[in-house]
């Protein structure tokens, strides 16, 4: 045997231990002789040596050999222990042998040597990634022992490695090489040859008739049977990958199987394949099918089912008599879509339930099926465990859950209590998982929900600089804020920070001093009270906004970026204005809310209806921007909206929807105040033109339609998948009078959506990419804006990344009767999103704007817009 050359194995036994010798005559160290009759001794000593580190007596007991048992010397029990010190696979020599001998008893040494200690461990030919990755599977680590079968299983695990790659040629070595600074150590060097890729050239099918190569190999805008295998250099594999990899093509033979069962042809079948080499960077693969006949169904019955009818699990069902034998489709309508047959049993405590397709008969092309139900007992939730939650307090989580202790089995609630605990932002909604354990001797079900807390809470510290100096803003977001424990009126409270009850309050501040200073602060639970879902808010806030003086727009600077504007030469920003602050000219803006919420149970419980009392109180001072310049108005509104919100995840939603319908009503003064607002501030060189301004819009009056809608739907399978946003968004705002239409609450559409030292709360921004802020309209009474997002997630967790790629379109008008739904300023771009725990939404778009604005009559042109803390 191979072990054996590197082994020293010896037993020295004297001959005259088979001789006559006196009982207590001293032999030491015996000679050999296999030759000679074997002899009964009893061990009276073991030795140990050649290890270091390990107690003697632990290394003793591997042998099996104890003090005081006989042998047979020679025997099979020396020849034993040598073969388990060996099986151990941690010892290079290892040799047993007589020290001495006195009567009948005996001295045994046993002489072992360590397998060398690995003490580094080299890549080479392998990028960061592949390292760390290598390093990982192949559970070579330092300070371990080296064993042939060690270095064995690495080469293997590392060429699996790379075939998975697509490196189908990769040459794996790896060198042992003794460490000269450490004793019995070794150094590993892991030498990688990639190789090149492996790519398909050429696919090769045979037998196929009622699926074309086409519809097998896939094209251009055609999904094919294959999903992983396409062929190189052809166009119809654009944007398709085309590494050849084992597993890959493995997989692909099952999709082509199961892509003819799902057109009827169930006896389908791969009759041969074989993959070879084209050249060193592709392989040509060939497959021959037998498709066999396509089948349809006859007939149906269904036996067992006592808790629904014949007639309604066969309408659930969908499939008829004549019907294509579509064994993928009957597959999603008994167990894998939300309507589908099986779970109208899961939903109603059927946990162990069972809805099986049988074949009782095929005549020719026709099938009849016998569907065998198998109802079972319901099954009651017996215990729901809240597994990972370490910051919320237990019933701020258990009241979200939809599957309580006592209730029925429902699948549907089930996948409801994950919506939720997602919904929740306080875990990681990619790590949610259900742990349902049927109990079938007492037919319960216990359900263990696994989570994964992340940190929502967000703080913002940020300096910028701008056109009128160094721009400061600071925010903090406390997602999982307890007023009670603000007052210490909670029991459970622990902690020093009021935290545990998942309401948010939220503190923000912006100022570059002379020119714009912004605070708010705002407070919303979801639960008010804590029993119900009674959502509960409360804001306020204040912002003071300071205009240039009219100097600057007769200097040097302003009069050069006219000339630049307009002629296209140097910049187009405006040049440092920090000099011209004129305090006489401002805005000032004070604002209070009340909010109200309730979550529905009609049409269904993803909706709520919200209802909010504000009040703001608008100060201007020779403010231009505006129908209204000097003067105090005051607007007192209520705001009714009706939301529908049924997404599967807040960072990177992949199905379900988000709409919300609102109106906002002010009293309508003009109706009994009886004031002539038809001859009332129209002439702005009227000595009394402030006064009247005054007097017109003391108290403003509107009514504010709005529609936001948006759709996600997955477009690939998996959590890492292609999912697609479209957005719809309405806006008009009304008058009860025409000669009262309201200065503010008008809409500042274009660009980003975040403008900076906006008026703020009295105009509403809307983003619309490709062009400038506010480029489309300032002050404008109607808007509509209409987007395709194509997403991709690069990165999915506690920190999310995902890419985008988007169309976009809307317009806005200074009059709602010119609101035109088909004349839209159009865009189109890419972007990124990341989602950071304390800092929350970042992101930033490129996008090309095709058409001309409203404001200055340019082209939109290239744009790169930047988003920070919300979604546009």
């Amino acid at each position: 045997m191979r072990i054996y050359k590197k082994v020293l194995f010896a037993l020295t036994l004297t001959q005259a231990c088979t001789l006559g010798t006196k009982a207590q005559d001293k032999i030491v160290h015996p000679d050999i002789s296999y030759t000679g009759t074997p002899r009964s001794c009893i061990i009276a000593g073991l030795n140990v040596d050649g290890i270091e580190g390990y107690e003697d007596s632990q290394l003793a007991g591997i042998s099996g050999l104890t003090i005081g048992r006989e042998i047979t010397v020679p025997g099979r029990e020396i020849t034993d222990a040598v073969r388990r010190y060996w099986k151990y696979g941690l010892f290079s020599e290892v040799s047993i042998g007589a020290d001495s001998i006195i009567g009948r008893k005996i001295y045994l040494h046993i002489h072992l040597k360590g397998r060398p200690r690995v003490s580094t461990i080299n890549y080479h030919g392998l990028k960061k990634t592949e390292r760390e990755d290598m390093e990982k599977k192949l559970g070579l680590l330092i300070g371990s022992q080296i064993t042939p079968n060690m270095v064995d299983r690495a080469k293997i695990l590392a060429k699996k490695y790379f075939d998975d790659k697509g490196f189908k040629n990769a040459e794996i070595e790896i060198v042992q090489r003794d460490d000269v600074a450490s004793k019995n150590r070794v150094i590993l060097d892991v030498n990688v040859d990639k190789k090149e890729k492996m790519k398909v050239r050429n696919i090769f099918i045979e037998g196929n008739n009622a699926l074309k190569a086409g519809k097998i190999k896939g094209g251009l805008f055609v999904k094919g049977a294959f999903s992983k295998t396409h062929e190189a250099g052809k166009l119809s594999s654009f944007l398709k990958a085309k590494k050849f990899t084992p597993e890959r093509w493995e997989t692909d033979k099952k999709n082509l199987i199961a892509k003819y069962n799902e057109l009827g042809y169930r006896d389908a079948a791969i009759l041969a394949d074989s993959v070879w080499n084209n050249d060193p960077k592709h392989v040509n693969i060939y497959i021959k099918v037998d498709e066999g006949r396509k089948y349809y169904l006859r007939n149906m019955t269904w036996v067992g089912n006592t808790v629904y009818t014949t007639d309604y699990l066969a309408a659930v069902l969908g499939m008829k008599k004549g019907d294509v034998y579509n064994q993928k489709l009957m597959r999603k309508r008994l167990q894998e879509d939300e309507d589908a047959a099986g779970n109208l049993y899961y939903n109603n405590g059927y946990v162990f339930s069972s809805i099986t397709p049988t074949e009782v008969n095929i005549d020719g092309d026709s099938i009849d099926l016998e569907m065998r139900v198998v109802e079972g007992p319901q099954a009651h939730l017996s215990h729901v465990r809240i597994n990972g939650n370490d910051r919320l307090y237990e019933n701020v989580v258990r009241r979200e859950l939809r599957t309580k202790p006592g209730d029925l089995f429902s699948k549907e609630a089930l996948t409801r209590s994950l919506r939720e605990l997602a919904s929740m932002g306080h875990f990681d909604p990619e790590k949610i998982t259900p742990d349902v354990k049927p109990d079938y001797e007492n037919g319960t079900v216990d359900v263990n929900y696994n989570l994964t807390q992340k940190s929502n809470d967000q703080i913002e510290f940020s300096l910028g600089w701008g056109q009128t100096g160094v721009i400061g803003r600071v925010g903090l977001k406390l997602n999982n804020f307890s007023m009670a424990n603000l007052f210490n009126k909670n029991k459970e409270h622990r902690g020093i920070m009021p935290i545990g009850d998942g309401e948010v309050l939220s503190l923000g501040a912006q100022t570059n001093g002379s020119y714009y200073q912004s605070y708010n602060v705002s407070y919303s639970t979801n639960w008010f009270g804590g029993k119900r879902p009674i959502q509960f808010s409360v804001g306020a806030y204040f912002s003071k906004q300071t205009d240039i003086s009219s100097t600057y727009y007769n200097s040097a600077a302003m009069q050069n970026y006219y000339n630049n504007y307009y002629y296209g030469s140097g910049s187009y920003g405006y040049n440092n204005y920090e000099n011209y602050y004129d305090p006489d000219t401002y805005i000032r803006l004070y604002g209070l809310t009340l909010g109200w919420g309730k979550r529905l149970r009609w049409p269904d419980d993803y909706f709520t209806l919200s209802l909010q009392l504000a009040y703001q109180r608008y100060m201007l001072k020779n403010w231009k921007y505006f129908l209204m310049n000097n003067g105090t108005a005051n607007n007192l509104n209520l705001s009714i909206s009706l939301n529908r919100t049924s997404t599967d995840n807040q960072l990177f939603p992949r199905h379900g929807s988000e709409f919300t319908a609102s109106v906002t009503v002010t009293p309508p003064w003009s109706l009994w105040d009886h004031k002539d607002y038809q001859n009332l501030a129209n002439n702005p060189n009227s000595p009394t033109y402030a006064r009247e301004q005054q007097e017109k819009f003391r108290w403003i009056e509107y009514n504010k339609w709005k529609f936001k809608s948006k759709t996600y739907t997955a477009l690939t399978n998996g959590q890492k998948c292609f999912v697609l946003m479209t957005r719809i968004e309405l806006g008009l705002l009304g008058s009860y009078s025409k000669y009262k239409k309201s200065p503010f609450e008008t809409y500042y559409v274009g660009g980003d959506g975040m403008t900076g030292y906006s008026s703020g709360y009295a105009e509403e921004t809307v983003a619309l990419r490709g062009y400038e802020n506010g480029s489309l309209a300032y002050n404008a009474y109607a808007y509509d804006r209409f987007s395709l997002e194509l997403r991709y997630p690069f990165m999915l967790g506690n920190t999310t990344i995902y890419g985008l790629s988007f169309l976009e379109a809307g317009n806005a008008w200074y009059n709602t009767k010119d609101f035109n739904p088909f004349n839209m300023k159009r865009s189109a771009g890419v972007g990124v999103r990341i989602f950071l725990p304390m800092v929350g939404l970042m992101g930033i778009d490129w996008a090309y704007g095709f058409d001309k604005d409203n404001v200055n009559g340019k082209k939109g042109g290239s744009q790169f817009h930047f988003i920070l803390g919300q979604e546009f």
